[in-house]
């Protein structure tokens, strides 16, 4: 029988083997490509949802305030990452109460909020009403965790003037200001009047505000005629957000995201291809007059899971 001083050896000598044993399982579990593919190692996209197709019932001013529980009910069932506000559902006083309590409620952060209905920032006269209410809603979504500011300058109806654009960046770098300010990052919102015409307008401000962040919605660059992977490969470097809406070869948007004919895939590639860091948000939009088949959990439910499967995030 062994004396007590080798059942010690050999005890430590056990435990030394297994623990080196069970580090190098948890080495290699942690570098297996299915881990990778769940985002241990890296930064994960978050997939958001923008309110839009609640907020597209209550016009003019597209608040859905009334409606804004739903929208978080409805994204959380459907597997989405937060919530993208817009800023009218930020101005009322008891905004960050109500929305907190939601945010609780459904285990569903706050992502951001888009801004700038209403606002023309090309017109200096504006621009102290669009100071005074930015310093409103900025603060109110720093209190419910927003991170992101998706920023639309507003549409001339024509071709912006080179003073107008002047007084369009220089509002943008004092909006920027208050956006760091508050621990939010600002991104440069497209519809279609900033990227027609040779993205006049864009290009306009980016002349201006060299290196501004940008947060594309890919949608609105197709139905301005923009080539969505030309547009990545050429500004991928400034990309730190997107929004993503799909549509029917007509031009029709569609109920949820994968029934269209957008090419999704070569997006994944070029934005794969860009080290894209930053995040999404699916935006559903009907179309006038436009019954949705499902309730609009689904649609969320499955937006979501097509982009997971496409995109990988």
């Amino acid at each position: 029988m062994k004396n007590i001083k080798e059942l010690n050896n050999s005890r430590r000598k056990f435990i030394r083997q297994s623990g080196t044993l069970l580090a190098t399982s948890l080495f290699t579990e942690i570098l297996s490509p299915g881990l990778f593919a769940e985002g241990l190692l890296k930064t994960k996209i978050k997939v958001n949802g923008h309110l839009w197709i609640y907020a597209s019932k209550f016009p003019p001013n597209w608040d859905c305030t009334p409606n804004l529980e739903t929208v978080f009910a409805d994204m959380s069932y459907g597997g989405i990452d937060g919530v993208e506000l817009m800023e009218s559902t930020l101005r009322y006083e008891d905004s960050v109460t109500r929305i907190n309590s939601y945010i609780k409620k459904y285990r569903l952060p706050v992502s951001g909020s888009s801004y700038g209905v209403g606002f023309n920032m090309w017109d200096i006269n504006q621009h102290q009403k669009i100071l005074d209410d930015v310093a409103i809603v900025l603060p109110r979504l720093k209190q419910v965790g927003g991170k992101t500011f998706g920023i639309s300058v507003g549409d001339a109806k024509r071709l912006k003037t080179a003073t107008e654009l002047d007084a369009q960046a220089g509002l943008l770098k004092k909006i920027i200001v208050i956006c760091n300010e508050n621990g939010v990052e600002a991104n440069l919102h497209n519809h279609t009047y900033e990227v027609e015409n040779g993205l006049h307008d864009l290009k306009g401000t980016m002349a201006r505000i060299p290196g501004i962040k940008l947060g594309p919605d890919l949608n609105w660059l197709i139905r301005a005629g923009v080539n969505p992977v030309d547009f990545i490969n050429t500004y991928g470097n400034q990309i730190v957000y997107l929004h993503i809406r799909d549509q029917y070869a007509d031009g029709k948007w569609t109920e949820y995201i994968g029934q269209g004919v957008t090419d999704f895939k070569a997006i994944a590639m070029a934005l794969k291809a860009q080290n894209f860091k930053g995040n999404a948000a699916i935006e559903l939009a009907f179309p006038a007059g436009f019954t949705p088949v499902n309730p609009l959990k689904e649609d969320w439910k499955m937006s979501r899971q097509y982009v997971k499967k496409i995109f990988g995030w």
